[in-house]
């Protein structure tokens, strides 16, 4: 096998590390208690925890043309290919939706109804995003992502900058009062995100899909360069190279268009992919091309099984909130997540380092998780 179409561990190592992140920042102790970096920034601006989605919807662009090409050499055509894309996406899409609705309303604390439940997500804008750069990625060249992913952006930008919104005009970019938001309240009307920064907003909207697209093409770019004929050392020096250029346009945007997770903005997209770029350099140089992997092992046990793990975790976290049993008073119910906060972590530390412990312990045992699923060669494959 060529080094070309050898699996890159750096890569299921990065993948791992984004969603051991994506359990630490959404599994708090308390959501009282948290370190400024482990929250999401507010509106305008961006905090670690902000880099979490767009590397991975990132990374799911520079694993397309990978998987794109071993698929390709093993006869499947182009027509095979876009029938995987959209299975794929349609079971990433169901997932999301299944997550919403477990358990069913089958525990007395859990409410369920199909008019207010949830369509947008995490899970339903992978598999969007999955779906239209897959569709995008099999009819173009190099090119041609470049191509797109410019005018996704730039039109993306248009429409938040030049399209009124009724009652507030054009060019709004609060949470009440922007295009997405009064999209999502009109199309979605009941079955957005009840923690958005207000009513009718969801930050896995409709329009904010579009330059969500442009975050997997560039990772889809960047990952036809490590398909390439150089040398890995140039390879990882070009990746570092590509995010610094990435990051600089990105804050160079922000002056004009501000960099904003909930709105996705196009300067959000750009500078979070150089953001990725970077990262994987450091973990393609350090991994792949210096040989050094041991450190990584545990990443890479959570990036082999990256969809199983988050819906697992999501599962598993849903529950423990969602059993409940009377307090010793009577009357104030207590949860499953909540006696064990109580009595496991608070005694021994800080709340916010108890709530910080909680979250880091949580990764841990889905880290075990992993790592049996890893040892017994169980990987769910869709």
């Amino acid at each position: 096998m060529s080094s070309n179409q050898q699996r890159l561990v750096s890569l299921d190592a990065f993948r791992g590390a984004t969603v051991a992140g994506m359990l630490l920042v959404n599994n708090p102790g308390s959501w009282s208690n948290l370190y400024a970096p482990l929250e999401h920034a507010p509106w305008h601006g961006w905090t670690p925890t902000d880099m979490i989605f767009p590397c991975f919807l990132w990374i799911m662009g520079v694993s397309l043309a990978f998987s794109f090409a071993r698929r390709g050499a093993t006869g499947a055509d182009r027509s095979a290919l876009f029938r995987h894309v959209l299975q794929r996406s349609a079971i990433i899409v169901g997932l999301g939706w299944l997550m919403v609705v477990f358990p069913f309303g089958l525990l007395p604390a859990h409410h369920f109804s199909p008019t207010t439940m949830r369509l947008p997500g995490v899970l339903p804008r992978i598999g969007v995003c999955y779906l239209v750069a897959g569709a995008i990625f099999l009819r173009c060249g190099p090119r041609g992502l470049v191509t797109w992913t410019v005018g996704l952006l730039a039109a993306y930008w248009a429409m938040l900058k030049l399209i009124p919104v009724p009652g507030y005009g054009a060019g709004v970019l609060e949470a009440t009062g922007s295009l997405p938001w009064w999209i999502d309240s009109q199309v979605l009307a009941g079955h957005t995100w009840s923690g958005a920064p207000v009513p009718g907003f969801d930050p896995e909207g409709i329009l904010s899909t579009i330059p969500a697209i442009a975050t997997v093409l560039l990772g889809a770019l960047a990952g036809l360069w490590l398909r390439g004929a150089a040398a890995p050392q140039k390879k990882a020096l070009g990746l570092l190279a590509g995010g610094l250029v990435l990051l600089g346009v990105g804050e160079l945007m922000s002056v004009w268009l501000p960099i904003n997770k909930n709105l996705w903005t196009s300067s959000y997209t750009v500078f979070m992919a150089g953001w990725a770029m970077g990262l994987l350099a450091a973990f393609y140089w350090l991994i792949d091309v210096r040989g050094w992997r041991r450190w990584a092992a545990p990443f890479v046990w959570y990036g082999m099984n990256a969809l199983a793990l988050f819906v697992l975790s999501g599962l598993v976290a849903k529950l423990l909130g969602l059993i409940q049993w009377a307090g010793t008073d009577g009357t104030a119910k207590v949860s499953l997540k909540g006696w064990i906060y109580a009595h496991g972590f608070t005694p021994f530390a800080s709340p916010i380092n108890a709530s910080l412990l909680f979250a880091v312990a949580f990764v841990l045992f889905f880290l075990g998780v992993a790592w049996v699923m890893a040892r017994r060669k169980w990987f769910l494959k869709i």
